[in-house]
């Protein structure tokens, strides 16, 4: 199948450490790896932030801009719908308390979920007095048919909220199923889209969430610092920011009115924005985007679905483990987890060689993306089948 783009030019040019073989990077799910123009563009902005006289009015809030524009191209969204934020879990924090729920409405999770979006609605749920209630797993599956039926049938849900592809086994969830079910009564949809956004493709314009946080340093191969956050334009004006900084309000940019304390929101997600925010961190994810756009979001996702069934392929020779990753293609992103007889053994002999990869829940969790090939696959299935 082919992907659209030389893989070996890409490695070549943005991943020189790679193409010399240093080392095979399978571990997204974890950190992901800065491409060589986000490191020049982080190296070119740190060197005029530290001769401050070198900078211009274009490298402040322009290069925001241009973060919000290319992280709406990327998700199929407007740039008046972005708010940047430093990481995954302030877009969850601000679903679970600023989305208009209180006493007597329910929102849905599920076990199995990653704790940053567990958590925050611990939290509110007590400060603002709506019930919290994890759906018990099928197994190491999330129940949908059980979460869609609580949805058509209990009154008391208002809200819904789930990872779209899971840390621990890569089962990626029915966005449009359950958006639509949700949509169809009024409730709620928030996601944490941190595991499926990059290998995946998500066009927003169709398919219907509330609310999505992105962290970019996992498989948008961004700077620790950069993430950003999807509110549905409906939605921005029903939402009161459970936080305010110096450029939510409407008054915001004009330098010679700071004294007015005009309260007024802003009419766009920036109203989310808090504070002052690392422009450096974005300057390396704006760089990323770009890449990732000009590859092609569909582009990278049939090449990562081809490594990723060449993986399960392999590993399916092996009678003795356990792959905790659905075999549906429909039903999984770019993670496999696989539990062998001995994980600690087989984890040692991977870092051995290189191979980075991590260990989540008792199973080996690989994690391949855009710029690897087939023949990083194939070392790694060398030492595990």
């Amino acid at each position: 199948m082919t992907t659209g783009y030389d893989v070996q030019a890409l490695r070549a040019r943005e991943y020189p450490w790679e193409a010399r073989g240093d080392a095979i990077h399978l571990d997204h799910a974890s950190i992901g790896v800065v491409p060589q123009r986000s490191r020049e563009a982080l190296a070119a902005y740190n060197d005029k932030r530290a001769e401050m006289h070198a900078m211009r009015a274009e490298d402040f809030f322009p290069r925001l801009d241009r973060a919000r524009a290319l992280a709406a191209q990327l998700i199929g969204a407007s740039p008046e719908e972005i708010a940047l934020t430093t990481s995954t879990s302030w877009g969850i924090n601000l679903a679970a308390y600023a989305l208009p729920l209180g006493p007597g409405d329910l929102v849905l999770g599920s076990d199995g979920e990653f704790p940053a979006n567990v958590y925050p609605w611990m939290s509110a749920s007590k400060v603002r007095g709506f019930t919290y209630e994890l759906v018990p797993m099928i197994g190491r599956t999330v129940d949908q048919a059980a979460i869609l039926q609580r949805i058509a049938t209990d009154p008391r849900v208002k809200g819904v909220a789930l990872s779209w592809v899971s840390f621990w086994t890569g089962e990626k969830i029915d966005l449009d199923a359950i958006g639509a079910a949700c949509r169809a009564r009024g409730i709620w949809f928030a996601v944490d889209a941190i595991q499926g956004l990059g290998p995946c493709v998500l066009d927003l314009s169709r398919t219907p969430v509330d609310l999505i946080s992105f962290g970019a340093q996992k498989w948008l191969c961004s700077p620790w610092g950069a993430a950003f956050a999807y509110v549905r334009r409906e939605l921005i004006a029903q939402m009161k920011p459970p936080a305010a900084g110096w450029l939510s309000q409407a008054s915001a940019g004009d330098f010679n009115r700071f004294l007015d304390y005009d309260p007024a929101w802003r009419s766009d997600a920036q109203r989310f924005e808090v504070g002052s925010l690392p422009i450096q961190d974005f300057v390396g994810m704006n760089a990323t985007l770009e890449l990732f756009l000009e590859l092609g979001t569909a582009n990278i996702e049939r090449h990562v679905a081809t490594l990723v069934e060449r993986v399960i392929a392999g590993l399916a020779t092996r009678p003795d483990v356990e792959i905790y990753t659905p075999r549906d293609p429909a039903r999984r992103a770019a993670i496999v987890a696989v539990r062998t007889p001995d994980v600690a053994a087989d984890s040692q002999r991977l870092r051995a060689a290189n191979i980075v990869h991590a260990v989540r829940e008792g199973a080996i969790r690989l994690a391949p993306h855009f710029h690897n090939t087939a023949d990083d696959i194939d070392r790694a299935l060398s030492l595990l089948v």
